[in-house]
Formats: C-alpha cells, structure tokens, sequence
C-alpha cells in the first residue's frame, strides 16, 4: 500500500523530534504541525486501541506531542456516564476481593457436604455459574474500558502486561480473582516501575494460584513460579539464570502463600514477626526455608519477607531484564522482529531509570524505528475488534459487551484464556489465517450493518434499537479517506448500501493493521 509507505517515510523525518528528551514542546507552532492529517492518524492508530473522532480531536487540541505525553502521564480517568454507570453495577467493583472469595469457598464447602448427589450437582452448578459471571464481568469492564477511556495507553499496555504476566482464568477459582487482578495488581503500575508492577504480581494470589507457589514449602519445593518468574517475567531464557538459581529462588518464595479464609494460621512464637497477610495473600512463616541462600551470584542478605522483597529489587535491576522486557514492548509496539539497536536504546532508559516503564517508552514513540513502522503492525483479535467498535461507536455507548467476548473467543484470544503462561503471541503469524480473515469479515458486517447485539441490554427493560454506525463522515472524508489504498476505495465505490460500505470499510486490509 503506497500511500502507507508514504506515511511512514514523513512520519519518520517528523515524529524523531517529536519527543526527543524528557521535554516535549507543544506551543501552538511546534512541531506536531508538521504533520499531515494522514500522519497524526497512524500515530493514533499505533498508541490507541484504534483511532477514532474524538482521539482526534483530542491530539487536536493537545498538539500532537502533547497528546503523546498526556497518554505517557495520563491523569484521572473519564469514561462516559453510561460506561461509568455499567461499571458502577459490577460486583467485582463493589465488593473486596477477600469477601468474594470468602463468600465463594463458604458456597463450595455447602455445597460438597451435601449428601444428596442431585442437589449437590445443582449446588456446584451454581458455585461454578457465579464464577463464571464474575470473569464475566472482569472481561466487560477490561473491554468497555479499551473502547472508551481517553487514557488509550494505558489501557494498551495494561494488556500488554496482564498478557506478560498471564494467568488462566480456568484454573481454581481463578474466575474471582482475575478482576482484581487487572484492576490492583496491573492497571496501577501499567506506566509505572517495573519493580511496583512484579511486586504487586509477586503479592497477588491470582498468579500465586496459577503458578502454583501456594504449595511450596520449606521440604517440599515446588520450582513452577520461579522458573516463570524468570523465565517469562523478568530475565527471559537466554537471560544468564542457571538451574540453581531457580532452586534458590523457589527457596526464597517459599510460605508465600494464598489463604482463602478468615483465619490466620498459628504461627510459632519466635516467627510471629514474619507473618504477613493482606487480604488473601499470606507470608506463612511456619512454611518458609530460612536457610541461607545465593541468588545470581550473590548471597541475599535479608530474611523471612524480606528476602522476597530483595530478590523482586534484584531480578527488576538486571541488564535481562532491561532487555527482556525492552524487546517484548518494542515487538507489541513496533515490529514482530523488534530491531536490535531500538531494544539496545531502550533497555538503558529502563536502566536509567530504575525501570520506568513510561521513560522506556518514551524512548520507543521518539525513534525512527517506530515512526517507520507505522501502518504496518498487525492487528491482534483485540486490536481488530476494539478498534471497530471505537471507529463504529465512538458517541455511542454501547449496552452489551457480549458480542465483543464471543468475537475474542472465536478468534482464539478471549480474555483470560490463555491456558499456558507465556502468554497470547505478539506477531502476525499468529492471527493471520485464512479463517481469522473470515471472521473478521463476518464482525465486520455484524457492526456495520447495526445487528451484532451491543445494543441488547440484559433484563427485561426494553432498549432503544441501535441503527447501524454512520461511518461515512467526516472524520472519514477529512482524514481516513487519505490512509486507503485505491482498491479500497474503489469497493466503497461499490457498495450497494451504507451498511455494506460499513463492512466493507472494517474489513479493508488497511483495519487489519496499526
């Protein structure tokens, strides 16, 4: 596509300055003027889920430039009146996490001490239905905030990060947890510290559960999450780490723990210091191998808890680290083979920083790296979906997040579904079949043509019938009319109706990339 072509070469001679240093200058003659209409959209494209009108008039107003630092630093979210109130609704939003749980191991206890098998399968069924609603409601608030929040990179990377430090929504009871998960553990520390964000993951049960370290113990280690920790987290597999490392760094974890009830355990007297516990994350002491211990080459000099804490510090101050993570940003943000001397760049901001997350990526949206990569990033299933929606449903709330589930389930990238611990893949490889390519067609035509359910409320209320989007306006003849290709164009052309050439906008091969 030529006209993408273009993009990225003037991109790339004007975007470079944009953000060089930590100062971006945003008067009303700089440099964001420089840019064309064509241009500022696929920026917007890249740093949002999916470029819409009021993004743009948002980097507008802003200036480019400022647009960008205002995603790096966002402020207090504002979602629409009818988002927040969908949001307000959810359990997950009204209730701690601990009390859920509670509430929930109570109903599993009734429900396995009951002795006729009848009422007893009914009695599971609906322990394992109320998990069922409350991942439910942890996937709609995700989603409804990916399509309406103006603190669009933050919401990126806050998927970027729940898909580093991935955990199955299928396992234990998961399904509770998985809301706070993102909402306490990730969302907080998304442009943040890197040492505050694998801390918080460190201290969650979700991943505690997951990966199984509520079982190791003092005498019966259990290596699963240190080996994750260091091989998906934090050093990667190549980063120097040796088999006695992740020995060792089980032994620290050991007594970091879930509890699910109210209960604390009894504790010997001379640990009771030690003991930790905040809502169901517990540091069981009685648990804990207090041996000495030697962690990538040096002794760790704290104990008990402490000796948790040591190791998160070391494992977030490594050059791996710095690269591991780099890379990983640059391939979700840039290109599937992330170039070498950007990762290289990048990891020694993360450095210098102390593992700002926010600096790193600064250094990213400044490099001519990723001002040439513009337009050319394909879309994940999320990407796709969202950014249709976004395009489609801009001014309007949508009532019902269910398609939108049941369209990520289909193209095999539900939330909270990825069953192994490296998460969902990054490249296009990955979702570029021939069959995903059908999909997308047919969501394509379900939003376009007004009939894909986002409108249908659940209860008996009845709701206003949504007509089908107005793609064909102005955002589209001021702006991504000049991003198509002349194929493109040439099928909108054709189109019979306005919801064919809806449908046919959001399946042109320029919306299956950023």
């Amino acid at each position: 596509m030529e006209n993408l072509a273009v993009i990225r070469r003037a991109a790339a001679i004007a975007i470079a300055g944009l953000l060089a240093g930590c100062a971006v200058q945003t008067p009303a003659s700089g440099p964001e003027l420089a840019f064309a209409p064509t241009q500022t959209i696929a920026v917007l494209n890249r740093v949002t889920w999916g470029v819409n009108d009021s993004t743009v008039k948002r980097a507008g107003a802003a200036g480019l430039g400022g647009y960008l630092q205002g995603q790096l630093h966002p402020g207090a979210e504002r979602l629409p009146a009818a988002i927040e109130a969908q949001l307000a609704a959810l359990t997950i939003g009204q209730r701690p996490l601990d009390q859920l749980v509670f509430e929930l191991e109570r109903q599993r206890k009734e429900a396995d001490a009951l002795g006729d098998d009848e009422a007893k399968k009914g009695a599971r069924q609906a322990y394992q239905q109320e998990l069922n609603r409350l991942a439910r409601e942890a996937a709609t608030r995700s989603l409804l905030r990916a399509v309406y929040s103006p603190n669009q990179l933050q919401e990126q990377v806050s998927w970027f990060w729940m898909n580093h430090f991935s955990v199955h929504q299928g396992k234990h009871n998961l399904r509770a947890m998985v809301g706070d998960y993102e909402e306490q553990a990730i969302r907080p520390h998304a442009l943040g510290k890197f040492r505050d964000l694998l801390a918080a993951t460190v201290h969650h049960p979700a991943m505690l559960r997951y990966l199984d370290n509520e079982q190791n113990a003092a005498g019966r280690i259990n290596e699963n999450y240190a080996r994750e920790l260091m091989e998906l987290h934090t050093l990667g597999v190549d980063g120097g780490y040796s088999q006695r490392d992740v020995q060792e760094l089980a032994r620290v974890l050991t007594g970091v723990g879930v509890n699910l009830g109210p209960e604390a355990p009894k504790v010997k007297r001379e640990l009771q210091g030690d003991y930790r516990r905040a809502g169901l994350y517990e540091f069981n002491p009685n648990r804990h191998d207090y041996g000495a211990k030697q962690l990538l080459g040096q002794p760790l000099r704290r104990r008990g808890p402490a000796e948790v804490d040591e190791a998160i510090a070391r494992l977030s101050a490594h050059p791996a680290t710095a690269r591991f993570v780099s890379r990983k940003l640059a391939q979700f943000f840039v290109a599937d083979e992330a170039p070498a001397a950007l990762v290289e760049r990048m990891a020694q901001t993360f450095l210098r920083s102390d593992g700002d997350i926010a600096a790193t990526l600064q250094t990213m949206l400044a490099s001519a790296e990723f001002a040439a990569s513009l337009g050319h990033k394909f879309k994940d299933p999320q990407h796709y979906a969202v950014s249709a929606l976004r395009l489609a449903y801009d001014d309007k709330p949508i009532l019902n997040a269910g398609p939108l589930l049941n369209w990520l389930k289909r193209m095999g990238e539900p939330l909270y579904g990825r069953q192994t611990p490296d998460g969902y893949p990054l490249t296009q490889a990955a979702w570029a079949s021939p069959g995903q390519m059908s999909t997308r067609f047919e969501i394509a035509k379900a939003i376009g043509g007004g009939s894909a359910g986002l409108f249908k409320a659940d209860g008996p209320q009845a709701q206003e019938k949504a007509a089908f989007p107005q793609l064909s306006n102005a955002l589209y003849f001021s702006s991504l009319k000049a991003t198509l290709a002349p194929a493109t164009l040439r099928a909108l052309d054709q189109a019979a109706s306005p919801q064919e050439w809806n449908a046919y906008l959001l399946s042109a091969p320029e919306m299956m990339y950023r």
